[in-house]
Formats: structure tokens, C-alpha cells, sequence
């Protein structure tokens, strides 16, 4: 770990703060909420060994890069900015992507926003969501899974953030890598999410130590930014109406656990087995489901998706 390099650098307005390690073709790597930079940390140690320059950077709202306060900031087009102005001030044409989570549905947005910029994209629990043009993500969610469905709990600005703060941040963490699948995440008003269940131990794949660091940079950063992300759907929904039936132009992996929550909501397992991922995306090339895997698949199985990474992009 000490041989990865820690480096600010100057993007769409803001400072992002980017972790990379080896020389060689690019992987960018972008994480989800709740995570950092430091969910790859096996990913980067492993790939770089294979020859990779390895770029992971605190996404815009975490770790130790820029948060705006307005969720009006933290749309698609935002952070697709963000990723587009850090390659160019690193002087990288082309990389290959992989996401997960929020970072997954980032990186869906990269490639059919820029595909110029990318050769291949490994996308780790979410398939594509096309633009539906009747009906907004939020609206869809709220309509089949009512309020308080996480994703719906998570909109009004201050709820959440308050109810996190009712608990340390270290057991908050526990919280969050236990919770996410199989099950749908309902979030009572009356307990909250402070209120769920914590683990009584910690699962094989993290130590307190990994625990630790992801407290430390929320309790400085807070989670306002990344709560963002789900606050500015629907305007991400309106701003990019000019896309809407656009196909996904670049090779593509999907990688998914078959204990994941997104794997479970409704009408996912249909839409990536019955055929729509692949007509919105016809270059999709394979999806693995793994048994037994829950949605912090890049951490629960680290060798095995570094092996699915490098398996899937050494042909390009």
C-alpha cells in the first residue's frame, strides 16, 4: 500500500484527489457510496502488478477531494466533467473504466456520454439504467417501493445526515457493508438507519483497520456529498433528454453478486437476462453473476474481480 502515490489535481472546479500506482495502459477506477479510493486498494496493488497505470480518485463530495454543498452539482454531467477534465490535465487519452455502485453508474454514463474516452468498461453490480423517457428514476422507485426505500429516504437534504450523526461513524460503516443484499433496504422513519441492526462482527473481507480509514474520512468529509449523488437524479434525468435511446458504444463486463440489493430490485434480473441490457448495450460482451457475493463484490472478492478485470481488458 505504501507504494501508492498520492497526488490533488485541478478538475471542473474543483480539487480531486486521486490515488495511483504503476505504469502502463490506464484503469480508472471510480468507487461508490459509501466508499473512497480505498475500496480498490486490491484492485490497484493487483493490476499495476499486470502491467497497468491504476488511477483511482475520491469522486467529487468524498474523501479528501472537493464536496460542493448544492446537490445541484453532483449530476452525471458533473462528475463525467470532473473524470474527463482529470485525464486531460494527466494527459491520457483513452482509459479503460471500471465502476461500482454510484461509480458503476458513472462510469455507464462515461461511455455514453465520451466512448472516445474509453476502450472498455468493467461495471461491478449495476447494468445500465436507459433513460426512461416517461418516467424519472426517483419517481419509478417511490411508485413500486414507496418512501422509505433507501435510495427515496436519502432525497430530503439534512435527514439523513442527522441520523447518521446519532451513531460513531466507525459502527455507521459496519452498518452500511452488512446491509446492502440481499434484501431491499427499507429504512423505518421511526428507527432510522442508525437504528438497524449492527454486526456483531465484521465480515471476513474487512478489518477495522480498513473500518477505521473509511470513519476518518467521513468524519471529516460528512456524507452530504455523497448523499448527493441520489439527490441529483432527477436532474440528471432532465439534463440529458438529448441521449435519451442512445446505445452503449463501448465493449462492456458486467460483474455482479446473486446476494446484491440491485441484483434484487424489481425487474433487473429480467432486464439483463431477457435480453434489454444487451440491445441497450450491444457490445456487452459477458455478465457473471457470483454465487454467494453481496453488493461490495470489488472488496468481498478482490482476487477473483482483479482476475475478471484483467481477463476481460488484456483483449484490447
Amino acid at each position: 500500500m505504501e507504494k501508492i502515490e498520492h497526488t490533488t489535481v485541478p478538475t471542473n472546479g474543483i480539487n480531486m484527489h486521486i490515488a495511483s500506482i504503476g505504469t502502463g495502459p490506464v484503469i480508472l477506477f471510480l468507487h461508490g457510496f459509501p466508499e473512497l479510493w480505498y475500496s480498490w486498494r486490491h484492485q490497484l496493488l493487483s493490476l499495476s502488478s499486470h502491467g497497468y497505470r491504476c488511477i483511482a480518485p475520491d469522486l467529487r463530495g468524498f474523501g479528501d477531494t472537493d464536496a460542493p454543498p448544492s446537490s445541484t452539482s453532483y449530476t452525471a454531467l458533473h462528475i463525467v466533467g470532473d473524470l474527463v477534465g482529470l485525464l486531460d490535465h494527466l494527459g491520457i487519452d483513452q482509459v479503460f473504466l471500471v465502476g461500482h455502485d454510484w461509480g458503476a453508474m458513472m462510469a455507464w454514463y462515461f461511455c455514453w456520454l465520451r466512448p472516445d474516452r474509453v476502450k472498455a468498461l468493467v461495471s461491478l453490480s449495476v447494468p445500465f439504467f436507459p433513460r426512461n423517457p416517461a418516467m424519472k428514476l426517483l419517481d419509478s422507485l417511490r411508485a413500486s417501493l414507496g418512501d422509505d426505500y433507501y435510495f427515496c429516504w436519502f432525497q430530503e437534504p439534512g435527514v439523513a445526515e442527522k441520523d447518521f450523526a446519532c451513531v460513531d461513524t466507525a459502527i455507521l460503516m459496519k452498518k452500511f457493508f452488512s446491509v446492502f443484499g440481499p434484501d431491499l433496504l427499507f429504512i423505518p422513519k421511526e428507527i432510522g438507519f442508525s437504528g438497524l441492526k449492527t454486526p456483531e462482527t465484521l465480515p471476513s473481507w474487512l478489518s477495522e483497520e480498513d473500518i477505521n480509514y473509511f470513519a476518518s474520512k467521513f468524519n471529516k468529509k460528512g456524507f452530504t456529498g455523497g448523499l448527493n449523488y441520489y439527490r441529483a437524479s432527477d436532474l440528471t434525468w432532465e439534463l440529458t433528454a438529448p441521449w435519451t435511446g442512445l446505445k452503449i458504444k463501448v465493449p462492456a463486463k458486467l460483474i455482479t453478486g446473486d446476494q446484491d440489493i440491485v441484483y434484487h430490485m424489481p425487474g433487473i434480473k429480467e432486464y439483463i437476462d431477457n435480453g434489454g441490457f444487451k440491445m441497450d448495450v450491444p457490445d456487452l460482451q459477458d455478465v457473471v453473476v457470483m454465487e454467494g457475493v453481496a453488493h461490495f463484490i470489488n472488496q468481498e472478492k478482490p482476487e477473483e474481480i482483479s482476475t475478471h478485470i484483467y481477463d476481460f481488458i488484456k483483449k484490447f
